[in-house]
């Protein structure tokens, strides 16, 4: 059996500790079912990466892979795969269930995985897959909105709290291509800049009051928000500014429970949107990210869309994992950074 080198870690130390992440073998996984075999070329880290990594309270028996973005090629496929075949480029966001991208190789279920764009690095493409799918199902699925129907949505209103995030970046492309306007919140000159940049008509700074910004900007209340930044914080304003019948989508979840009966005299819907659901439960529609990916590298194809990129580390190491995780964790970080072996 061939092995494979992968990066993983066995216990929460700080990551600067050059045993934060370690780099070892481990047999190179056959694919069977829907899977496909993929060799990795390029990987993004996420909030959820260190988020995983902080969250760990014991030491792991063995060291758990992370990783969830990816561009590479298919290697091998399994027996029910119908959607690809070795050799094909490919772009997906991974599982929640399954050993990560940090790895040599990896197996994915085929219905999660997308057609490559053509126009973009390996890097640059290794940086969109899961705030698209995100900031998709976040718009289109759990809102009632529809992406290619400009002219219905025009005159609809969307506050978008902390737009320059990776999620926000694109939802702020995505929600302006759909015809809304858009407010995005920022806080320093570099992420009012770069929000403009992705979209945005308009941009608050989410630490100060948003109804006073908002409402100054001539909207009483909007009619759709979508939340990526601490939800207790803002539930406030969030019950303040939606309109009758509006739509709150959220991704961060809440430190202490949220008081949703402040939304019964509004009949405003509250949904979550978690884009690992799908492959985590196995649903239905899962087969559903596959179209989506196949969507937005269409997208990005015509031009429409933007990469999130801003910082490249080469090779895919454990020294750049653990410098990309700082990153991350600074909570400065404007884009996404990738790890790529293709230079």
């Amino acid at each position: 059996m061939t092995d494979m080198r992968a990066i993983g870690f066995t216990q929460n130390l700080p990551i600067t500790n050059e045993n934060s992440f370690l780099e070892f073998f481990e047999p190179q996984p056959t694919p069977a079912g829907h899977d496909l075999l993929v060799k990795i070329i390029a990987t993004s880290v996420n909030p959820v990466d260190t988020a995983v990594r902080r969250g760990t309270q014991t030491t792991l028996p063995q060291p758990k892979v992370l990783g969830f973005d990816a561009y590479g090629t298919v290697e091998a496929v399994g027996d029910a795969v119908s959607l690809f075949q070795p050799g094909d480029r490919v772009w997906y966001a991974g599982s929640f269930k399954r050993p990560g991208t940090d790895s040599e190789y990896h197996l994915v279920d085929e219905r999660i995985v997308g057609n490559a764009p053509k126009s973009l690095s390996a890097a640059e493409m290794a940086a969109m897959p899961l705030t698209s799918l995100t900031a998709w199902e976040a718009l289109f699925e759990q809102m009632p909105l529809a992406p290619d129907q400009p002219k219905e949505n025009a005159g609809k209103t969307i506050l978008i709290i902390n737009g320059a995030g990776g999620v926000g970046s694109m939802a702020t492309q995505l929600a302006h291509l759909a015809g809304l306007t858009v407010i995005a919140t920022a806080s320093r000159p570099e992420t009012i800049a770069w929000t403009r940049e992705h979209g945005a008509d308009a941009v608050v700074n989410h630490r100060e009051d948003l109804v006073p910004q908002v409402q100054a900007l001539g909207y009483p209340t909007v009619d759709y928000i979508l939340e990526l930044s601490n939800l207790n914080q803002h539930w406030s304003e969030i019950v303040s500014l939606i309109a009758p019948s509006g739509h709150i989508v959220s991704i961060t979840g809440s430190d202490s429970p949220i008081d949703l009966r402040a939304l019964k005299q509004k009949r405003a819907t509250f949904a979550w949107e978690w884009m690992y659901t799908k492959s985590f439960f196995g649903t239905p529609d899962m087969i559903s990210q596959h179209v989506i990916l196949n969507r937005v590298a269409d997208l990005v194809d015509a031009g429409d869309l933007r990469t999130t990129l801003t910082k490249t580390l080469t090779p895919i190491n454990a020294a750049n994992l653990r410098a990309a995780h700082e990153l991350v964790e600074s909570n400065r970080m404007i884009g996404k950074v990738v790890l790529t072996n293709e230079d």
